[in-house]
């Protein structure tokens, strides 16, 4: 168990006898060594782990997939916690590729001003494959700061920001002498971009957000979004003067708590309902409503501008966890998608959040088949996006605009989660089973 504990639970509810003397079906897990989803399965009524390769449902890591989605028969009821190409969306070049694919897409189709929703990313090249766009792009803003990112690394891993295009040649030619030309595989890609550098600050730090985004189908297209999350702060207050300094411009946990005045109670982390309320404090109700409008308008549209490519499978599902930067004039820049979101806790508090998001996921997921599908809301995540939007309850869509992508969906993140009332009206309990 681990050693952060979810008050008020008092572990599994009886044990294989009881569950055969009442007749239940086990549900067959297997899961990987990640510890807050080991603790939500073990502790999930009538779910059994097994060690074999016969089981209903597998948490796995991505490499799992990679070495055997697609090369064995998997049964219609069994499920699994990626999409085969799950890439698309979650390797940074591919995700720009998409996006930029699905831009062009919709200037074409529905004008400018639609292809204008889709702004949210900033300029960014591939590498090496684009180096001489970046360059062009490079002189036309001489003094800009740009950030160099592995595509395909996690934890701020391979990231430095450079203004002087003499620093990206010397990088060029430090890993041309570092990698053996006889290697097939040695050009790894990189994405270049605009760094933003008017990040909105709190007490002098600049932030990130990660929010939880859980997609079940992709044809059609059905996302939810879990009302919880948190923002990442710095260590160090910002500044642009010392691009060399990770603890300033990286929020990435991974980098953060290494650094020497890392607050290991609580995790340089904000609830986002915290932030919320310190937004609305400072900026009022009307112009954080239109933030997180514009936050879900990131969700909806990153997700469409994929879901023509990623192969559904009615056998997979993914958690997304995203990482979107506010600028200071309170717009949301998405920063990158993540298909395996950290689930190590770094608090009681960030514990008992990725806890419930687990077990509400599994509630989503729904492998005891207590749902009827027509549910817009499930624990803490609400239905954003089924074949269409989601509408707000109450509001028809000619209030909340035409467009078909600028709805204001049912979605409401920052906000009260009421997961616990929300449990014990839809699902009809385990026997002995509390809500958490």
């Amino acid at each position: 168990m681990s050693k952060y504990k979810i008050l008020g639970y008092k572990g599994p509810y009886g044990n294989q006898r009881k569950r055969e003397a009442e007749g239940r079906s086990y549900v067959r897990y297997k899961c990987g060594p990640m510890k807050t989803i080991q603790d939500v399965l073990k502790q999930r009524p009538g779910w059994l782990e097994v060690k074999e390769e016969e089981w209903d449902f597998h948490w796995c890591e991505v490499s799992w997939m990679r070495d055997n989605y697609g090369h064995s028969s998997l049964e219609d009821h069994v499920r699994i916690c990626h999409f085969g190409n799950h890439y698309e969306l979650t390797r940074k070049n591919l995700m720009v590729k998409n996006l930029k694919r699905y831009r062009k897409l919709l200037e074409r189709e529905l004008g400018p001003q639609e292809a204008t929703r889709c702004d949210f990313f900033p300029c960014t090249f591939d590498l090496p494959c684009e180096y001489h766009l970046f360059v062009e792009e490079y002189k036309r803003n001489p003094g800009s700061t740009w950030i160099m990112k592995p595509a395909a690394r996690s934890q701020g891993k391979g990231i430095f920001l450079f203004r002087k295009l003499k620093d990206i040649m010397d990088w060029k030619r430090s890993r041309s002498r570092a990698e053996d030309p006889r290697d097939e595989a040695q050009v790894e890609s990189y994405v270049v971009q605009h760094y933003i550098e008017n990040p909105y600050l709190i007490n002098g730090r600049k932030f990130d957000l990660r929010v939880y985004v859980l997609v079940t189908s992709y044809a059609p297209l059905r996302a939810w979004l879990y009302r919880d999350g948190f923002a990442r702060f710095s260590s160090t207050r910002f500044s642009l003067s010392s691009i060399g300094d990770q603890y300033v411009h990286l929020t990435n946990v991974a980098v953060q708590r290494t650094a020497p005045d890392y607050d290991r109670e609580r995790g340089c982390k904000w609830q986002m309902q915290q932030l919320r309320r310190y937004l609305t404090a400072r900026h009022g109700e009307p112009a954080v409503d239109v933030l997180f409008q514009e936050v879900d308008n990131i969700f909806i549209r990153s997700l469409l501008s994929v879901h023509k490519v990623i192969i559904n499978d009615k056998r997979c599902f993914e958690l997304y966890g995203y990482d979107i930067i506010l600028d200071a004039e309170l717009k949301p820049w998405l920063i990158e998608v993540n298909a395996s979101p950290s689930l190590t806790a770094t608090s009681q508090e960030d514990y008992e959040l990725k806890y419930r998001l687990l077990e509400d996921t599994l509630h989503v997921v729904d492998m005891e088949g207590r749902l009827t599908g027509r549910e817009k809301q499930v624990g803490g995540f609400d239905l954003m996006w089924n074949d269409g939007p989601v509408w707000l309850e109450g509001v028809d869509s000619e209030t909340l605009g035409s467009s078909l992508c600028t709805a204001k969906a049912n979605t409401h993140l920052g906000c009260f989660n009421n997961r616990k009332n929300q449990l014990r009206q839809l699902l009809k309990p385990f026997s002995g089973q509390r809500a958490t």
